[in-house]
């Protein structure tokens, strides 16, 4: 599909400055394994305002849409890292070390997009989990000489995948500032905020009520994402029945497909009869 390639295209170029290097592959090995629905979705969003469904963007700026789609697609690959770490914090695993602080606030990776007190960057989602990283120890003292050593030591097992979760937590940090870099000054910019608070709020009622069922938010969330990041960059605006649309489109079962199996070249149409 022409529209993924060029949303992941624009997504590499996005991160194509970040280091180290390793960093730098890490997110790349997200961007060419996920699924690019998101970004797709944001493409076909702009064609179904400028063309009524045909395949002409008409005076439209593709590559200013596949920027878009790719800013979607930063986003939703940063925040679906983070809650696959809230759903299995390798901090709670066995042999890891158990914080002496333990929070579950939710929030935003990049904590510019949201408010302070909704956070879900790689401290909060560490700290969500109710751990240090790897074999780290914390020591206080009593009030006198003898240090009080917080947790027992970490297993080598358990240290390797808090030292992989470190890793994680910054690959998503870094996605989504970059997607959120990309959508700064379009219209989508107050929606693209709005996900990451959703989100946030959905981890936090999630980890205390121990309903999975607000997972499948995110999906739905990023999905209006895409249609006002589009229908924005065609001049056009989304519909509440539009919304509606795409955020059920966006609620299936599992892994979220690829954008071959859930659009097709009637897509921009079936769009259009909803702006």
């Amino acid at each position: 599909m022409e529209e993924a390639a060029a949303v992941r295209g624009a997504a590499l170029e996005a991160v194509g400055d970040v280091e180290p290097d390793r960093l730098r592959e890490r997110i790349r090995e997200r961007l060419e394994d996920g699924s690019m629905a998101p970004g797709v979705l944001t493409v076909l969003s702009a064609r179904a305002v400028t063309a009524g469904g045909s395949a002409d963007t008409g005076s439209v700026d593709a590559d200013a849409v596949a920027d878009r789609g790719a800013g979607v697609q930063l986003i939703y690959e940063g925040l679906r890292l983070t809650r696959s770490l809230s759903r299995d914090p390798p901090w709670e695993r066995d042999g890891a070390l158990a914080g002496e602080d333990e929070r579950t606030d939710g929030g935003a990776p990049g904590g510019s997009a949201a408010d302070g007190d909704q956070r879900t960057d790689g401290v909060a989602a560490r700290e969500a989990g109710g751990g240090s990283s790897g074999g780290d120890q914390r020591e206080r003292t009593d009030g006198g000489d003898v240090a009080v050593t917080d947790g027992v030591p970490a297993g080598p097992t358990a240290t390797a995948d808090a030292d992989a979760a470190d890793m994680d937590i910054l690959v998503a940090d870094v996605m989504v500032a970059r997607g959120f870099y990309l959508l700064a000054r379009t219209e989508a910019a107050g929606e693209a905020v709005a996900v990451v608070r959703s989100f946030g709020g959905d981890q936090t009622r999630r980890r205390t009520t121990g309903d999975d069922r607000l997972d499948a938010n995110l999906e739905a969330d990023v999905f209006e994402l895409a249609a006002v990041a589009g229908t924005t960059a065609a001049g056009g605006s989304i519909t509440d029945d539009l919304r509606r649309h795409v955020g059920a489109l966006g609620r299936t079962e599992g892994r979220l497909p690829v954008a071959d199996s859930l659009f097709s070249d009637g897509t921009p149409a079936a769009l259009a009869d909803r702006i």
